[in-house]
């Protein structure tokens, strides 16, 4: 009998690191969507992973919605040339992902000279039915190395 519990306890726990595994990389796979998109600028992609109530909070203290988020990125008011992110961390908690990476990218923002930003990021993802969308987005300077 003993035998049958531990194998029944070790039978969920696998199938229960094989669904979290699953689920980890799926909201992966949205992050780097999201990184695309922002690249691409193209909004019919931007507005697919974005959920309407969207907070975007940009390092400097703007706060965008939504509409605001994706017409920066359409009409090149954000123009990110490349985004690379590293130190990506996934944490789910039920229906919700929280997302910490850090984000290095080369921006050719309208009416700017070319920059360079580098910047710790935290996104919260929410499950929709089979999809992950995003919810909110907060970026900061990320700290210089000492």
């Amino acid at each position: 009998m003993f035998k049958k519990i531990i194998f029944a306890f070790s039978f969920l726990l696998v199938i229960s690191i094989s669904a979290q595994k699953k689920n980890d990389q799926a909201v992966t796979e949205a992050v780097e969507k999201l990184r695309l998109a922002m690249v691409s600028g193209e909004k019919s992609a931007l507005e697919s992973l974005i959920l309407p109530e969207l907070t975007y909070g940009h390092s400097g203290g703007h706060i965008d919605d939504a509409e605001e988020f994706v017409d920066k990125l359409v009409n090149k008011k954000s123009d990110f040339v490349t985004i690379e992110i590293t130190n990506q961390n996934v944490q789910i908690v039920g229906n919700t992902a929280i997302v910490r990476h850090h984000l290095y990218a080369t921006t050719a923002d309208l009416g700017k000279a070319p920059g360079d930003v580098s910047l710790d990021i935290v996104l919260v993802w929410v499950k929709m039915k089979k999809d992950w969308k995003l919810l909110a987005r907060q970026a900061v300077k990320a700290e210089k190395k000492k």
